[in-house]
Order: structure tokens, then sequence, then C-alpha cells
């Protein structure tokens, strides 16, 4: 693969993180394949916590919120805090003078969310959201083939983002390499379908445009005894059918029951184009042209090295969007992740985990119980002993 260096500032561009927990160690270790952005220091509610972090990581911990924002070196917020505390945070930094990228959710809710887009452009400041996996390679190899035309005019998607049974996995042993454990309270409390379906939504809506629809439904399918009695748990799976506006469906799904599947499908008038993995930058994009015919390799978009990775089953670069968000602040281009797109996405994505219910019919006939073939019962089933 040719090197691509991204098209940074010449000069080092400060940024500071809020919040030290699981997910800063991901920015933290793919920082070095953007050498033009500089970790000036962190901040974190919990001393603890941001001890262990600037120990492990070398970097500054400031000693309160305040103190970070009123430091001038940082020219940028990167916000790895809780989702509940995105909008304050992410408010208190664009007030002080500060761009903000900012984890997803971009805000608990449209209206907030559109407040902070408000004042950051008041401000001539740029805001932007997690996720990026649009900038990465296997995303813009897919673009590209869709756009060269190689399955001909997009008809139908199928989405998937289906995280595993996490509820039988050791979750509590999922330790980050500077010692913050994996949030998962946080994670069923925010919900599935908040936390993930913007990786496939940013990645359609670039590529179809603008959705007009979405028909949607969402549940708790399952008991979760793994937190405290009372927790306000978010639905744990979700399923959408969106109608975009170009004119392609897609229907996608999130769970944290059904078995990993981060795939992607896209049905053509001459073939079908896949991705296999969502969360991995060099995840294989193939085209079938034929039903019965082999998978043919897409030439891969060569994006810019990455030197730099974390241990763990992704292989994302978390630390691509703060470059793009630098790129953006510098002036030099408008950014590649565009504000009014992120605000687009989270609508979509509120409207799927809100959904509830959804629109339910409920049938008029009935039938009686149907009964297998003798030869079909188990030997409980007929009182034997086994």
């Amino acid at each position: 693969m040719t090197a691509v260096r991204y098209d940074g500032p010449a000069e080092p561009f400060g940024i500071a993180f809020v919040g030290c927990g699981y997910v800063a160690d991901l920015y933290a270790a793919t920082l070095p394949d953007h050498p033009f952005l500089r970790l000036v220091g962190v901040h974190d509610r919990d001393p603890a916590r941001a001890a262990a972090f600037t120990a492990h990581h070398g970097v500054p911990a400031y000693r309160t919120a305040a103190e970070l924002l009123a430091d001038p070196a940082v020219r940028a917020v990167v916000n790895l805090t809780n989702p509940a505390s995105h909008y304050e945070v992410t408010r208190a930094a664009l007030l002080a003078g500060k761009h903000v990228y900012v984890e997803k959710p971009l805000a608990p809710d449209l209206d907030r969310a559109r407040e902070l887009a408000a004042l950051a452009a008041e401000r001539g400041l740029q805001l932007a959201s997690a996720p990026c996996g649009l900038l990465g390679d296997a995303a813009q190899t897919a673009w590209r083939a869709l756009r060269e035309g190689r399955i001909g005019t997009p008809r139908l998607v199928y989405a998937e983002l289906d995280d595993g049974p996490i509820l039988r996995m050791p979750f509590r042993e999922w330790i980050s390499p500077s010692g913050a454990p994996w949030p998962y309270l946080d994670e069923f409390e925010t919900g599935c379908t908040l936390e993930h379906a913007g990786y496939w939504l940013t990645w359609l809506t670039a590529f179809f445009g603008p959705v007009r629809e979405v028909a949607a439904f969402s549940a708790r399918v399952a008991p979760n005894p793994h937190v405290p009695p009372g927790t306000a748990l978010a639905p744990d799976f979700s399923l959408a059918c969106l109608g975009f506006e170009g004119g392609v469906t897609a229907r996608l799904t999130t769970s944290i029951h059904a078995p990993k599947d981060y795939s992607l499908r896209v049905v053509g008038d001459e073939g079908l184009l896949t991705v296999a993995d969502s969360w991995d930058y060099d995840s294989p994009v193939t085209v079938t042209r034929r039903p019965d015919g082999p998978a043919e390799p897409c030439p891969p978009v060569a994006g810019p090295r990455r030197r730099h990775r974390y241990p763990g089953t992704h292989s994302m670069d978390f630390a691509r969007g703060v470059a793009e968000l630098a790129v953006a602040a510098g002036g030099s281009r408008p950014s590649r992740l565009p504000l009014d797109h992120a605000l687009h996405v989270l609508e979509l994505t509120l409207a799927i985990a809100q959904a509830g219910p959804g629109s339910v019919t409920r049938p008029t006939t009935t039938f009686a119980p149907v009964a297998p073939l003798p030869w079909g019962f188990g030997p409980a089933e007929r009182g034997e002993e086994r």
C-alpha cells in the first residue's frame, strides 16, 4: 500500500482529552499516525483515572476542566466523557472558544444538538462527531465501487451491527491498556442503537443521500442480570427500514444478543457489493456479479498508512476524525465530517432508538397448537429417563 500522509496543518495542533476512560486509550494509540496532532493534556473527574492514564501515556493532567479550557495551547477538546455528559462538556468547550470533536452521540436529543451546532457556527468553531469510519479505507473503497457502477444501480441494503452475545461474555474483565474497565453500565444505559447505529448510518447517508422515511422497532428482548435493580436500561435490539430520497431501501439491525456481525451488503441491478466488517479499515470489499459467481475483490483505496494501532478486535483509526477536525479548523478546506450530516445521522439514530414497539398490527386470526411428528419428540417429552 502506498504511504499517504493525512493533509494536516504544518504547525502542531494542540488538543486535550476530557475523559480518560476506556475509549481514550483507543484515541491515544492512534494519535501518532497524525503527527501534527499534539496531546497537550487530559482531564478526568476521577483523579485516580486521570493519574493512571497520564502515567501510562506520559502526558500531563489538568486539575480541573476550567484549567484545561483556559489553556491557550489547547485548540480543540476531544470529548470522551460518558454520553450523559456530552452536551454539557461540549457546550462549555465551545463557550471557551475551543473546537470540539465529541464521541457519539453528539447530544442526547436533536434540540440540544442543534443548539450546539448554532453555538459553534456563531463562534466560528469546528464541531464534529464520531464515528469517523467514513474516512476509512474500506468505506472509501466501497463508495468508489458504487460510484463506478460496479453493481449497477443500488436498490437494497442489509446492514448489520450485532455485537454478539455480550451478556454471556466476560465483559467485566475487559480492561484498556491504561487500566480503564469497559464502561458496561453506561453501554447498557445508552443502548446498542445510540452506541453503534451511527457506524453504518454515516456510510449509508454519505453513499445514498438523506433518508426520507424511517420505519423502526426497538425493544429489550432479554433480562440483564449484570446491573443494579432499577437501572434504566435502553433497548438491546433495534430494527429499522430506511427509505432514502434517492430511492434506495435499507434494513439496519443492532443488538447485543445475536451472533457478531458487522457486515454490509448492497444489492444492485448488476451485482452484490459486500463489506465484511465496518470496524475494520482494512476490511475486504467484494463484488459478486452473478448469483452463483465468485466474489471479486474491489481495488482498495489507499488511505493514510497506519503504523500505530491498539490491541483488540477492531482496526479503526479513532484519531482520524480529530485530524479531520484540525484540518478544517485550519481553514484550508471544509470538513469531510460536516455538521449537518452529523445532525441527520443523530436524528435517524434517535428515531430508531426511541421507536419502541413501532407500528404494531394486532392480527385478528389465530390457530390451534401445531403438534410435531411423533419421532420429533425428545426423551423428556416422551416421559423417558435419560
